[in-house]
């Protein structure tokens, strides 16, 4: 049965946050999902952040997927991961106010990823770490056009899901911030940045890791 999407407006340090919501009964767990650089176009509309969100809500998580700011109805402006990090963390808390304390899955795409480190780095300071991340196309070492990406360490079952033709965040970008953290990374051949034609690919993966 398809869970129908909800939206959210939340109060945010910055102003509002507008989140989708798709909340299915009894979930066994919380999917946060964050999407690409607000700046290049990035939303929670993205193809690979519904893709990732929609493959959570199959394996019965409830799924909450914010605008960064500035991005639809969400306030404020784009501050680099500091802000659009609280932000997330305040999105994580409304979501467990409405469906428990239930085991948490970080998932991000892009600039949404390195977020997620972030996120992920916060909630293990605070003795709450996630259950599980998964990262795709993760921003890490300098982006053309962007910045330089000082991406956290994770923990060694993170799921990090690459393309080896992208060109926007290349391949040896995501190797050289694994490599020291003894990270496997998962290398979908021909797949561009935003996986046009593989998007199944990232959902079969995802689905798999969970159901090993």
């Amino acid at each position: 049965m398809r869970i129908p999407e909800e939206k959210l407006l939340l109060d945010g340090p910055a102003g509002r946050i507008e989140v989708i919501m798709e909340r299915p009964d009894a979930p066994r767990g919380i999917a946060l999902v964050a999407h690409p650089h607000p700046l290049g176009g990035g939303a929670n509309t993205n193809k690979v952040t519904y893709t990732l969100a929609r493959t959570f809500v199959s394996l019965g998580y409830a799924a909450f997927r914010p605008n960064f700011r500035g991005v639809g109805e969400s306030d404020g402006e784009h501050d680099e991961g500091d802000g659009e990090t609280d932000d997330l963390l305040i999105v994580l808390a409304e979501a467990k106010r409405r469906c428990g304390d239930l085991p948490v899955v970080l998932a991000g795409f892009s600039f949404g990823a390195y977020c997620q480190t972030r996120v992920a780095k916060r909630l293990a300071e605070s003795g709450h770490p996630a259950q599980h991340l998964v990262l795709v196309g993760t921003a890490a070492g300098f982006v053309e056009g962007a910045r330089r990406y000082d991406t956290e360490a994770v923990p060694h079952d993170t799921l990090v899901i690459h393309g080896a033709a992208d060109a926007t965040v290349p391949l040896a970008n995501v190797l050289a911030w694994a490599e020291p953290l003894d990270l496997p990374v998962i290398v979908v051949p021909g797949a561009d940045h935003f996986f046009h034609r593989r998007l199944h690919l990232i959902r079969d993966i995802v689905t798999g890791a969970w159901r090993r």
